[in-house]
């Protein structure tokens, strides 16, 4: 495994470009930081553990340092969906036939708070997402209710539940105030 972090988040992603190349695999997982985990990421300007971070107590320059942590990781992405967008899958690109979801089981880490938890969503999906979106859920509402809209949009429509979901959640474009 690279020293470098950054080495290592760009080989895993080569490996899963070359499997949805070759067609041996249409999912994967890739979790970018272990949650207890105290590895440092130096390319990220934190000298700070990863799980300690997290434990930030609401001070402003803890909350800094895992934002860094976290904008670092986010960094990341870009060099997997540029691989996408290269490759063609049929007369359409891996990354337009692709659903990308990034995020964290955490909205306050410090607090072990699973609610309210941010979600990216990348590539098309096939055709079946709008991009350039954003969407806030209502207070209360289970990120399970977004993964059970999502295998609902990939064609599992005789899934009625997921997880801890109490229903499902509308990506319908929100309303606009022109006022």
């Amino acid at each position: 495994m690279p020293a470098s972090y950054e080495e290592h988040a760009k080989l895993m992603f080569d490996l899963q470009l070359l499997a949805f190349e070759a067609d041996l695999t249409r999912v994967f997982s890739f979790k970018f930081g272990r949650d207890a985990s105290g590895r440092v990421f130096p390319e990220s300007g934190v000298d700070s553990g990863f799980h300690g971070a997290s434990h930030h107590g609401g001070r402003p320059e803890r909350v800094t340092e895992f934002a860094d942590i976290n904008r670092y990781h986010v960094s990341l992405l870009p060099y997997f969906m540029e691989k996408l967008a290269a490759s063609m899958d049929g007369e359409t690109s891996l990354l337009d036939n692709t659903l990308i979801v990034y995020g964290s089981p955490m909205a306050d880490s410090n607090l072990h708070n699973h609610r309210r938890c941010p979600l990216i969503m990348l590539g098309g999906a096939g055709g079946t997402m709008d991009g350039g979106v954003h969407h806030k859920a209502e207070d209360g509402t289970p990120m399970a209710n977004v993964m059970l809209s999502l295998l609902h949009n990939l064609g599992l429509d005789d899934m009625t539940e997921f997880g801890d979901s109490n229903g499902t959640f509308s990506r319908a474009a929100p309303p606009t105030d022109n006022a």
